[in-house]
């Protein structure tokens, strides 16, 4: 099935349609937004611009001409109608879309933003892409081919033994308390935790090694899909806190984690699931 679906389209010409999409909708805003260009969504950190609206706008048109049938699930599109999201468990080719990933930081002016896109069917991810236009990093990952990052290879790699993990969690702005107490349990001995950036570059950093582990308390496809795929054919793993795979189209026991390797996973799903 892997291999039929994705011969009806060029891995580059995803590429360059996300490019594209960057090229004409998000770069020339990147500190130029006027803020009349700025809008909150769910609160004061839970932000949508124009150039999100934009990109996955021009996203949606490019993706769904490059694959005849497929249907797009956006962060925006499901914001104005949650029932977009259905197409997750429907049989149709699915495109999972974040035009701007991290668009707080993209609305402060730090290029530590991405574009992340996702081709998933039957609840299984075959290929994503994780664009950081503002870094000019495109990494690529299809389910069974490995992952690379400008056209290079990339491993995940193990940690050193002994060496303090460190582990990005869900951002503190963005979590109750609940989620806070849970996170917590990893402010232990040999674990250094922070909170996150952009999602799709922490799953990057997890997929090149330079960082160790990851900890989520919300389930977003558009914000874990192209992490998720990008970290396992890199060589990392990924479980919920009931010691599950992570579902696409949601229902997930929180936190989860991703990680450089299964004994990290192990260990970071252990001292989550003492607190949960």
């Amino acid at each position: 099935m892997i291999e039929d679906l994705l011969k009806k389209f060029e891995v580059s010409e995803v590429e360059e349609a996300i490019r594209k999409a960057a090229a004409a909708e998000i770069m020339p805003r990147f500190r130029q937004l006027a803020a009349h260009e700025i809008v909150e969504k769910n609160g004061p950190h839970d932000l949508v611009t124009i150039a999100d609206r934009l990109a996955e706008e021009h996203l949606t048109a490019s993706l769904t001409e490059l694959l005849p049938g497929s249907v797009v699930v956006g962060e925006e599109a499901v914001h104005a109608d949650p029932s977009v999201l259905a197409a997750l468990r429907g049989d149709a080719p699915v495109w999972i879309v974040d035009p701007v990933d991290g668009t707080r930081l993209f609305v402060h002016g730090d290029p530590g933003f991405s574009t992340l896109v996702t081709l998933v069917q039957g609840g299984e991810s075959l290929a994503s892409f994780t664009y950081g236009p503002a870094l000019d990093l495109m990494a690529v990952a299809v389910r069974g081919q490995g992952a690379v990052l400008n056209g290079e290879p990339i491993r995940s790699g193990s940690p050193e033994p002994g060496k303090t993990l460190e582990v990005a969690t869900s951002h503190h702005d963005f979590t109750n308390d609940d989620q806070k107490r849970v996170l917590a349990a990893l402010a232990v001995d040999g674990v250094a935790p922070r909170p996150c950036g952009s999602a799709g570059l922490e799953y990057l950093h997890v997929a090149q090694g330079t960082l160790d582990a990851l900890a989520f308390s919300w389930e977003n496809a558009w914000d874990h899909a192209a992490g998720l795929l990008l970290v396992a054919e890199a060589g990392g793993t990924s479980a919920t806190v009931a010691g599950e795979p992570f579902r696409i189209a949601g229902g997930n026991a929180l936190p989860f984690a991703a990680a450089r390797d299964a004994g990290t996973a192990r260990l970071i799903l252990g001292l989550l699931a003492s607190a949960a």
